[in-house]
């Protein structure tokens, strides 16, 4: 399985962006999609993740801000990124996860990963 990111940017404190992780090859096994950030100087971080029967998993830090979603016939998905903040800005990350019962708060994915795109919130 591949993934490739888009939608990373620059933008003001409050702003919103959308970033896309399309997945190719044998996305059958997907079980779990999910989205991760790293800033430097920190460990990378688990932000959400979306089962595919679409149960969602959000950090704290996140929730009522940003939205996972995912377009199933596309081998999309997406987060929804609202009310961003300075703290926001990082690499972030898709991933995909094919084990059984990883799909939880524990954002544990060692499967596929995608190259990473660049959010950056300004004050």
């Amino acid at each position: 399985v591949q993934l490739v990111e888009s939608g990373g940017g620059a933008v003001q404190t409050g702003g919103s962006l959308r970033l896309s992780c399309v997945a190719s090859g044998n996305t059958y096994s997907i079980q779990c999609m999910g989205w991760f950030r790293q800033a430097p100087g920190k460990e990378r971080e688990g932000v959400a993740a979306i089962s595919n029967v679409g149960s969602t998993i959000y950090a704290d830090s996140v929730k009522g801000r940003f939205t996972i979603s995912k377009e199933d016939a596309k081998n999309t998905w997406y987060l929804h990124m609202n009310s961003l903040k300075p703290e926001d800005t990082a690499m972030y990350y898709c991933a995909a996860e094919s084990r059984v019962g990883y799909c939880d708060s524990r954002f544990v994915f060692d499967d596929y990963w995608g190259q990473g795109t660049q959010v950056t919130v300004s004050s």
